[in-house]
């Protein structure tokens, strides 16, 4: 941009970018990570709509206090040593790393609806890579209120502390789109015989395609 005043801050290149949103992860498996993870998930009014009078004393007693070191064991079973993280944090990554490969020119960021990287994490890098109209996109081909809703609704609690916001779009469901019908159909014919580790970025750059 030209013509501007001395000393104005630098004006990024507007940009495109997807933010792909999964459901979340503990940083950890020992007890304190999986009790933060679990408090911040079935705390959510989308996934629990109980009334917090009945519901917050019965999650902080006796569930909080049991259930942590029970998924905690659970998630140590599934565990991406390696990383040292959950394996959902290792394909989540993945995913958005191969769908950049496909979207030339359009940034790609991705976070979690509970626990990290968070929803916040990825709308501030897509912002400072200076992008100008985000989709946010739920990797969710159904959608639900306590999946693909509470995920936008991350997103937009912290569009509301904002300044100044990018435009926003959301992507619709995908479950009934045909190609996403026949990549489910090739990947179970061929499931036995050959991995088809190529084509898990498919679904969503074909959302992204669509709508962008």
């Amino acid at each position: 941009m030209t013509n501007l005043p001395i000393h104005h801050p630098v004006v990024k290149t507007p940009k495109v970018g997807v933010l792909l949103l999964n459901l979340g992860t503990p940083d950890a498996t020992d007890y304190w990570s999986m009790r933060r993870y679990l408090n911040e998930f079935l705390s959510d009014r989308r996934v629990i709509d109980y009334s917090p009078l009945l519901w917050q004393p019965l999650l902080q007693g006796i569930i909080l206090t049991t259930r942590p070191s029970r998924s905690g064991h659970a998630y140590e079973q599934i565990w991406n040593k390696d990383k040292n993280e959950s394996p959902l944090k290792t394909y989540t990554r993945a995913q958005a790393e191969k769908l950049a490969q496909k979207l030339s020119g359009i940034a790609v960021s991705w976070g979690m609806r509970y626990g990290n990287p968070s929803t916040k994490a990825g709308i501030d890098e897509l912002l400072e890579q200076g992008c100008t109209k985000i989709l946010l996109l739920a990797l969710y081909p159904q959608y639900s209120a306590c999946t693909t809703a509470t995920a936008y609704d991350k997103a937009f609690s912290h569009l509301k502390t904002l300044r100044w916001q990018p435009a926003i779009r959301t992507a619709p469901p995908w479950h009934d789109d045909p190609a996403y019908i026949d990549l489910l159909a090739e990947a179970y014919a061929y499931s036995s015989h050959v991995r088809v580790r190529q084509k898990r970025c498919y679904a969503p750059s074909m959302v992204c395609r669509s709508v962008i």
